[in-house]
């Protein structure tokens, strides 16, 4: 089989995540600096969502999208959501599909998307904002 391309996937990030909040997470929560020193070094999910896309008037299938989640203050800023469990997502959204990311990664991610905040954990007692700096 000399000269055939051989493909593979990539090794996932996490292989044997159990979506169990990180340990430095967890004994961050509660104090907003202290998160916002371990967040990047560790693994939250950042929630993806259908988004319904243009209606097919033909009679055939309606289209959609997935998207992560960004909300926007009455300021006009905008902050990406991101959860420190699958438990807490689902919390948040049972429908909503948790994608594993570093916490570096999902900061960088907003930044792109001209977010200037992340919020961790919408809705619980622990939610917390993370400004975020270019």
């Amino acid at each position: 089989m000399t000269g055939l391309h051989q493909r593979g996937l990539a090794e996932p990030a996490f292989p044997d995540d159990d979506g169990l909040i990180h340990p430095s997470l967890a004994e961050a929560l509660g104090d907003d600096s202290a998160v916002f020193n371990v967040f990047g070094e560790v693994r939250v999910f950042v929630p993806i969502v259908a988004i319904l896309g243009e209606l097919a008037t033909d009679g055939s299938d309606k289209s959609a999208d997935m998207a992560a989640v960004f909300m926007t203050g009455a300021d006009g800023r905008k902050a990406l959501l991101t959860f420190s469990s699958v438990a807490a997502l689902e919390a948040w959204n049972p429908v909503a599909r948790p994608v594993p990311v570093w916490g570096r990664e999902a900061a960088q991610a907003a930044l792109d998307e001209g977010a200037s905040a992340l919020l961790l954990d919408l809705g619980s007692e622990h939610f917390t904002v993370l400004e975020l700096s270019q």
